[in-house]
Parts: C-alpha cells; sequence; structure tokens
C-alpha cells in the first residue's frame, strides 16, 4: 500500500511536470521572435549548426578512398562540397585533416598514401573556396583503423580522411 506522503509526493511531482509543459515560456524569453523564427543562441552540441558536432554528424567529416587510391569518389566529392559550405561559413575554426590507410601493406607505403588522401581533401577543399592558410594535414597511415580485422568490412572503413574541426588559433 503506498503511504499518504509518498502519494503527495507523486502528485506533487505530476504537477510540476504538467505546469513545466504547458509553458512556452518557461525557459525565458518567449520562445519565439516576432518573426515566427525560434532564437537558435540555446543550441547545443549536434543541433547547433555552427558547432563541431553537427560538423561531424550532419555534413560528415569523412571520406572514403579505393584500394591504394587518393583520387576522390563523387560521394567524396558531395560530403567535401558540405564541408566546405560550413567552413566558408564558419570561419572562426581550423581543419585538420587526417589521412588513415588499412593495414595492408608496410608502414611508410601506408604514411605516404594517408598523406596523398590528406593532400587531396585539402586540395578540394581550398579549390572550393577554403582558404588554405586555415587547412592542416597529417597521416596516420595505418596506425589508428576505425575497424580492427582482416576483411574488406574493415578495410574499406579504414581507408580514410577524416577532417577535424578545432578553434581558431589553436594548431
Amino acid at each position: 500500500m503506498i503511504s499518504t506522503r509518498t502519494t503527495t509526493a507523486l502528485l506533487l511531482i505530476a504537477t510540476l511536470a504538467t505546469t513545466a509543459c504547458t509553458r512556452p515560456d518557461r525557459f525565458g524569453g518567449g520562445g519565439a521572435n516576432g518573426a515566427g523564427v525560434t532564437d537558435n543562441s540555446a543550441l547545443t552540441g549536434a543541433a547547433d549548426p555552427t558547432s563541431p558536432q553537427y560538423f561531424s554528424q550532419t555534413i560528415g567529416d569523412r571520406v572514403l578512398f579505393a584500394v591504394d587510391q587518393s583520387t576522390l569518389t563523387a560521394a567524396g566529392q558531395a560530403t567535401l562540397d558540405g564541408q566546405a559550405n560550413w567552413l566558408m561559413i564558419n570561419t572562426d575554426y581550423l581543419a585538420i585533416i587526417e589521412g588513415h590507410a588499412d593495414e595492408q601493406g608496410t608502414r611508410e607505403y601506408n604514411v605516404a598514401l594517408g598523406a596523398r588522401r590528406a593532400n587531396a581533401v585539402r586540395e578540394y577543399l581550398i579549390s572550393r573556396g577554403v582558404e588554405g592558410s586555415r587547412l592542416r594535414t597529417i597521416s596516420y597511415g595505418k596506425e589508428r583503423p576505425v575497424e580492427v580485422c582482416s576483411d574488406e568490412s574493415c578495410y574499406s572503413q579504414n581507408r580514410r580522411a577524416v577532417t577535424i574541426i578545432s578553434a581558431a588559433g589553436l594548431s
């Protein structure tokens, strides 16, 4: 049997929850401006179109490559077009482009291949109007796989270039 104290506490919680849900101005500022547009200043993380999380989760932070290739695919170019647009709008950020390779081949070969992949991405972003001074490249070769197995399903995910967003002034 539920005690009177427990019942009272549950009713109080339900009342507070219902009241909070029915007040559109509960967070202050009235919610929407006179034009019917929501104020985005309270957005955080992946919901904020100016955040690095939005960049990686919505725009896409990586492009994939074919075996032993550093040539961008059509899908890769489409992702990079989105990255370039985001970088052109959000000029307070720098980008570090990481080049990666699968585990096949020597360390030296894969570091060189990762560098070619990172440079292909950098050059593409520059061709779309992003200032070269905002872009850095680094190659990890096969040293940082996202998938580990001796199968094409893993290899294909490791043949990539990843664009990491950082605040300007940090390098």
